[in-house]
């Protein structure tokens, strides 16, 4: 079966490394200035933990985003997100790099965008998706898109498909029923 013909359910369950950008799909997209410029952004709980999930399973996660934030830098940290790539204006530059470093090929990656500066990553993993409200660009050229908003359980409906894909949530859902 070539790549073109899998399902989203194929394609998810083929990612080692999931990649999200930040404003959009990790935030709700606002950004808050104060006096002293760009000072707050909020997280989703839910979302945070879909990571973790995804890491108790062996799968990675990473972060592209054409901002650079220390916010972003401590909640990466929080949740064990080692490859990192802030700043970043050409996103295929970072992609390639973190290709490199995990030894991954493409197909074996998702990613997570919600504008037209994510596109040139997504046309190229082999599980792209998008949170509800991304640009319809976007959503057009998604294999998969997230009921909920970005910064409102997006990442964690995502990571949910994955372990379902990679069937690894009935074992995660047990586990934590028995505490």
């Amino acid at each position: 079966m070539n790549a073109t013909t899998l399902s989203s359910s194929q394609r998810a369950a083929r990612v080692k490394v999931m990649i999200f950008d930040v404003d959009g799909v990790l935030t709700d997209g606002r950004l808050y200035y104060g006096d002293q410029g760009e000072v707050l952004k909020t997280f989703n709980t839910l979302d945070g933990h879909g990571i973790k999930l995804l890491a108790a399973v062996g799968i990675a996660s990473a972060i592209i985003t054409g901002r650079k934030s220390g916010i972003v830098e401590t909640r990466a940290r929080e949740l064990g997100i080692a490859h990192i790539y802030q700043g970043v204006h050409d996103k295929t530059v970072a992609f390639a790099e973190l290709l490199a470093a995990t030894g991954l090929d493409a197909t074996a990656c998702g990613y997570m965008g919600d504008d037209w500066p994510d596109l040139p990553v997504m046309l190229r993993v082999g599980f792209a998706t998008a949170p509800a409200g991304a640009h319809p660009e976007v959503i057009a050229r998604a294999h998969w898109v997230a009921e909920a908003p970005g910064g409102r359980g997006a990442v964690r409906e995502v990571c949910d498909t994955l372990l379902r894909a990679g069937h690894h949530y009935d074992a995660l859902l047990a586990a934590a029923c028995e505490g």
